[in-house]
């Protein structure tokens, strides 16, 4: 038999890491520095993008106008083709900023030298690249369905745990949670090997050479944004039927 020591004030919540990290200590939690480092230059990034783009605003729109309301067409097709016309513009708003910081971090991750930056301990990335990013991500999804079908049905939302039978009520409850789960985990798997993938080939060939696999770096990036977000709209439609 193994004691148990319950005198300690902190709890380990995870022992599993990979590489080092930049912490800062705020009283008994330890946060990851570099990680709210680069994710407030993606939000400072997106919000001078959007006031540029929502100043002198015109009928006709032109250069930011223009590409801020292509970016905003994009997502809103992403909602509306997922969810329906009757359903899609209150999550317009939840959907965009989805897609856009997860867009936002994966190109911060390829495109920016962050090797550049000197840290006491571990080294700047893209957010994403950290599993506790991807997982708050999908547990901001998990709320956001919970909540559509909360609102919309209210208590009459949790029948579908029993549905066709009581039996799978175990089964249903799981469900809902390996969904979002699933989609970090896969965000996370693809970041992560695309900056080990790129800093391997630096460093055992010519910077010429990885080129080719950051552009694949970028493009994957791309299309997990894309991916997280519509099926993000999704579950939220499903919980809505």
């Amino acid at each position: 038999m193994f004691p148990l020591d319950f005198s300690t004030n902190s709890i380990l919540l995870s022992g599993v890491e990979i590489g080092t990290h930049f912490y800062w200590d705020i009283g008994d939690i330890a946060l990851h520095g570099q990680v709210f480092i680069v994710s407030w230059f993606v939000i400072t990034i997106l919000l001078i993008l959007s006031y540029l783009g929502t100043q002198n605003t015109e009928r006709i729109p032109q250069e930011w106008q223009n590409f801020m309301e292509s970016v905003i067409e994009f997502t809103q097709d992403i909602a509306k083709n997922q969810l329906g016309e009757s359903f899609y513009r209150p999550w317009v708003p939840f959907i965009s900023t989805l897609f856009l910081f997860i867009f936002g971090c994966n190109w911060s991750g390829a495109l920016v030298p962050w090797k550049l930056i000197i840290l006491p301990e571990g080294e700047l990335a893209a957010p994403t690249n950290d599993i506790n990013t991807t997982v708050s991500l999908a547990l901001l999804t998990s709320l956001a369905y919970f909540y559509a079908g909360f609102s919309k049905k209210g208590i009459g939302y949790f029948k579908r745990y029993i549905q066709p039978t009581p039996i799978l009520l175990p089964i249903n409850i799981l469900e809902d949670f390996t969904k979002p789960l699933s989609l970090s985990f896969r965000l996370f798997g693809n970041v992560l090997a695309d900056e080990l993938t790129i800093s391997v080939l630096v460093l055992l060939v010519p910077l010429i050479v990885p080129l080719p696999i950051m552009g694949l770096g970028i493009f994957a990036g791309s299309v997990q944004a894309l991916i997280f977000s519509t099926l993000a709209a999704a579950y939220i439609c499903e919980a809505l039927e």
